[in-house]
């Protein structure tokens, strides 16, 4: 199959490049493999700058881990202390201490990493 790159400047550029990784995957053809990989991270470039994804915030990641498990805000007063400190958490306004890191580490089995916010200077790289 001949086929030449599509250059995405716009979603039905998008359209169209998707598309033709899709013809490519079905060729056995060393050169339309490689336009296929070369196509598709066209694709992944602006997907990337035009869905950028954002850093999600400790507190995201605690809802999303309460919703996985079926917890409410309760079921974290004995992992971060008390109620009031769980709300500080849910609502940004308190960091997790590394006591609390360790806790939430050990019992939803998720990377200490994760748990611990980063720096201002780190949420603006991201």
């Amino acid at each position: 199959m001949e086929a030449t790159l599509i250059v995405i400047e716009k979603d039905s550029d998008h359209t169209k490049a998707k598309s033709l990784v899709g013809k490519l995957m079905a060729s056995n053809r060393r050169s339309d493999q490689a336009r296929m990989e070369a196509q598709a991270r066209l694709i992944e470039a602006y997907e990337g700058a035009r869905w950028p994804l954002r850093a999600r915030s400790v507190a995201d990641i605690l809802i999303y881990l309460m919703d996985q498990h079926g917890l409410e805000r309760s079921d974290l007063v004995p992992l971060l202390g008390t109620a009031s400190r769980v709300s500080e958490v849910l609502n940004g306004r308190r960091e997790l201490s590394m006591t609390m890191v360790k806790r939430l580490r050990e019992r939803f089995h998720v990377p200490a990493d994760v748990l611990i916010a980063r720096s201002e200077g780190a949420k603006a790289a991201a």
